[in-house]
């Protein structure tokens, strides 16, 4: 993980807009852009098809982007992995790394021994993959090749740092 730096920090919470306003008001992070039912063209689990309907909230804090994360249906998932379908478990989830080459950073990983717990493509063909690290790091990677859309949303992120006052929710489309 050393050549990659960590651009995001992201929590499994049971709600993601009352986590963001809790960090928000305990760290003055935010304000926090909120995504509700991101919509993917396709989503394996552990190479298995299965629905994933959830919810998300990214703000800024300092240097690095936070993400809140809500499963919004039930079944199994890379969430459900770590915190179990009814445990009402939160916390850290993944951390978020841009790559050069998915696939290759996929087989680097492997290669070391974490599987991929979640592939999966959004509506618009953007490509995300959770790893599981969680034996040598604690928590999954989210990995990903930072294209102009995504590069431009951490941007609009970052720079709205500050420009709000503390508990603001901006409600966006993924």
């Amino acid at each position: 993980m050393a050549p990659l730096p960590i651009r995001q920090i992201a929590y499994f919470v049971p709600d993601v807009r009352a986590a963001a306003l809790a960090h928000s008001a305990t760290f003055g992070s935010g304000p926090y852009y909120v995504a509700e039912h991101i919509a993917l063209t396709r989503a394996l689990h552990r190479g298995t098809p299965r629905e994933l309907d959830h919810s998300s909230a990214y703000g800024q804090w300092g240097e690095v982007m936070i993400e809140f994360c809500q499963q919004n249906n039930s079944g199994q998932s890379a969430f459900h992995d770590i915190y179990p379908e009814g445990s009402g478990g939160q916390g850290v989830h993944h951390v978020a790394l841009f790559v050069d080459d998915l696939d290759e950073a996929v087989a680097g990983f492997a290669a070391q021994g974490h599987q991929v717990a979640l592939d999966a493509e959004m509506t618009d063909g953007f490509r995300y993959v959770f790893v599981d690290a969680r034996a040598a790091y604690g928590h999954m990677l989210e990995l990903y090749q930072p294209t102009p859309a995504l590069t431009g949303f951490y941007e609009t992120v970052r720079k709205s740092a500050g420009d709000f006052s503390r508990g603001v929710i901006i409600d966006i489309a993924l």
